[in-house]
């Protein structure tokens, strides 16, 4: 694909890791609207702001309507609760899965017609390691990225005929204010954009941009005592 001569939105791309994401793009000749719950928080040159809050249905389809040239959806804004399944806010719960999941949904179900009608593209969701393991202590955000991944996965299928290729962009840690307490090792978001934007660019349906996401979908395979060794 030719980012060069495409039309991007990026949601969630008023910071961190969307920030990135729109910044690489931009770099690549890419046409880009930086969606955000308040676009006067886009200070990215170049970039078009445009209100979009995912977890609002009448949000996404405004900015529906006020496009019409997207020809490339990366689905990245995302919520981190810190809530764990059992004794967690049900309501931080829900909007793990409002975020991750229905937002993502509402989202392409808003601007795939409108790819398809521009002869197709590409959708990439911002998955993560945790697509494929789970923590306790933030099992909500696991749950609602391991939903997103099936989601991902039926899409890809749904839309193939439609000449939308849907692709999955698999990361542990990134040095963003979401995993600002987080003392692991986190990489640099504009490296992985660069990786994102590559395994687009390349039609890629499964991007793994780090040894953590290449290490939990290898244990997928070898059961569960090799992704919990705490149950063998």
């Amino acid at each position: 694909m030719d980012l060069s001569t495409s039309t991007v939105l990026v949601t969630g791309a008023n910071r961190g890791f969307g920030r990135a994401l729109a910044a690489e793009l931009l770099g690549r000749g890419a046409s880009v609207y930086a969606g955000a719950r308040n676009p006067d928080h886009v200070d990215l040159p170049g970039a078009k702001p445009i209100a979009l809050d995912v977890t609002d249905p009448a949000s996404v389809a405004a900015a529906a309507q006020a496009t019409g040239d997207v020809t490339v959806l990366i689905n990245n804004a995302g919520s981190a609760t810190g809530s764990d399944l059992l004794a967690g806010d049900l309501d931080d719960i829900r909007l793990e899965m409002d975020t991750h999941y229905f937002g993502t949904l509402s989202v392409i179900r808003g601007f795939a017609p409108q790819i398809a009608g521009n002869g197709g593209g590409a959708i990439l969701n911002v998955l993560s390691g945790l697509s494929w393991v789970s923590f306790p202590e933030i099992g909500a955000y696991c749950a609602a990225k391991s939903a997103q991944w099936s989601l991902t996965n039926a899409l890809r299928v749904q839309l193939a005929d439609q000449g939308i290729r849907v692709a999955g962009l698999h990361v542990g840690y990134m040095d963003t204010d979401m995993a600002r307490t987080v003392t692991a090792a986190k990489s640099d978001p504009a490296d992985i954009a660069r990786i994102a934007v590559d395994g687009i660019a390349t039609g890629a349906y499964e991007i793994l941009a780090d040894d953590v996401s290449r290490q939990a979908q290898a244990a997928l395979a070898l059961g569960v005592t090799a992704l919990y060794p705490q149950l063998a």
